[in-house]
């Protein structure tokens, strides 16, 4: 393709985006404004559903299907850097020592806040329909809180606490099971992603129907995802280097 033709192309398409950004800024309700639609649509959808944060009620039942998209999107980014960090034809993985400076205060306090942070990772997941937070907010403070290892100057152990291979396929279950909720909602209730347990009542653990499910869903794939993520990038970092170099 010649470089004209990919001007043309790219040109085609900014036309295009800005006709359809034009016409949805156009749309917008006026600025500070007390009435608003999607707010006056929205809470009480979640409130119906006794889902206590609208933000979730939004995410995984109003528009869980934008949702799915976004966890497509993170699967592929991480599929693809896989795919870009793998080492190449001229380079070659070592094995580290495992061991690297770092100051005892600091791995005291890495040591300490892992399970604190683990703990707090999985109560934003589990309750992310009653209280802010959520799947995607949770699953990044879990993988976050992984590699606090890291920090403490232990790559040898974070390596053995963090099975990438593992953490890879937990990944792929994470955004099968959304997948597999929604089917389950198109075969009992007729439409994808279909709510179809029982509501209970609001404010309690047990309620929302299925956004807990799909959060929990959600969870597994960020926290996973994220730390296969970093995993890749940490290992280029520290374990690949160019053939011959014996650094």
């Amino acid at each position: 393709m010649s470089r004209g033709l990919r001007t043309t192309l790219f040109l085609a398409g900014a036309a295009g985006l800005a006709i359809l950004m034009w016409l949805s800024f156009a749309q917008l309700p006026p600025f500070g404004q007390s009435q608003h639609l999607y707010r006056d649509l929205a809470v009480p959808a979640a409130i119906s559903r006794a889902t206590a944060n609208v933000v979730a009620s939004v995410n995984f039942d109003q528009r869980a299907l934008d949702t799915l998209g976004e966890e497509t999107i993170l699967l592929g980014s991480v599929t693809g850097v896989m795919a870009l960090l793998r080492p190449a034809m001229e380079e070659r993985e070592y094995h580290t020592s495992g061991r690297r400076t770092a100051l005892d205060a600091t791995r005291v306090v890495g040591y300490l806040m892992l399970p604190v942070t683990i703990a707090l990772g999985i109560d934003i997941v589990v309750h992310g329909h009653l209280t802010p937070g959520g799947g995607f907010q949770g699953g990044v403070v879990l993988a976050a809180g992984l590699h606090l290892l890291y920090i403490t100057g232990s790559f040898r152990a974070l390596d053995r606490l963090r099975p990438v291979n593992v953490f890879d396929v937990g990944e792929a279950l994470g955004a099968a099971a959304f997948v597999a909720i929604g089917l389950a909602g198109l075969v009992f209730g007729g439409v994808f992603l279909a709510n179809l347990l029982p509501t209970g009542q609001l404010g309690n653990l047990f309620s929302a129907g299925s956004v807990p499910l799909l959060n929990l869903a959600v969870g597994v794939e960020v926290a996973c995802g994220m730390t296969v993520l970093l995993a890749q990038f940490l290992a280029q970092e520290i374990t690949v280097a160019k053939r011959g170099d014996n650094s």
